[in-house]
């Protein structure tokens, strides 16, 4: 097989492999995440055309890899570093995350996962903005995905309910229950309207 056919076979065969994932999660791929693995490839390929040298298979994929999840990769490690009470620095890599040109879907997972740390830290003001701007943006254009939606409005109606609007929190766990009803995120939203409706305030029966 010629080494540079090789390598545009990789760099399709990568983005085919993630579309398939985003299909799955019902995310739909991004058009900037194929343009990007595009011109990867093609400069692997011109590259080796150049040096008359091939380019390592995996060194591309690795490259492919960590150009086109930059922005999920680094959402990862301001999670880790959120966990071990690091908020400071793990805010500064969320917006890293952010100020690196993620496409659509990944701009929505790193605020996301953004608002859900703030949430956390106490700043219950700053979570709501962020989740609301989340599902505003999501609804406009899509790119979220059931996971992340019922992430984001889980959490969304945790930080409804801290701020003592029970009924907004309401709303927002009945909604995760119609979304993504096999979900963990469901089954914590159920629990939550039960405890609601046994203190007997009004909510939607499961």
């Amino acid at each position: 097989m010629n080494s540079q056919f090789l390598i545009i076979l990789i760099g399709l065969l990568y983005i085919a492999g993630v579309d398939r994932m985003a299909l799955l999660r019902r995310e739909g791929l991004a058009r900037q995440f194929a343009i990007e693995a595009l011109v990867i490839t093609a400069l692997a390929v011109l590259l080796g055309l150049a040096a008359g040298a091939v380019v390592n298979p995996i060194v591309l994929f690795i490259i492919l890899y960590l150009v086109t999840m930059r922005a999920r990769l680094l959402t990862d490690l301001a999670n880790f570093l959120f966990t071990r009470r690091g908020y400071v620095t793990a805010a500064r890599f969320y917006h890293l995350a952010l100020r690196l040109f993620p496409g659509r879907a990944g701009r929505l997972a790193v605020l996301v996962n953004w608002g859900i740390a703030r949430l956390q830290a106490g700043d219950v003001g700053s979570a709501i903005a962020t989740l609301k701007n989340v599902l505003s943006d999501a609804d406009e254009g899509g790119g979220l995905g059931p996971k992340y939606e019922s992430a984001c409005r889980y959490n969304l109606a945790l930080a409804y309910r801290k701020a003592g609007d029970d009924a907004a929190a309401a709303r927002q766990f009945e909604q995760v229950i119609e979304l993504f009803p096999s979900s963990t995120y469901a089954q914590a939203a159920e629990k939550a309207l039960k405890e609601r409706r046994e203190r007997g305030l009004p909510g939607k029966e499961t």
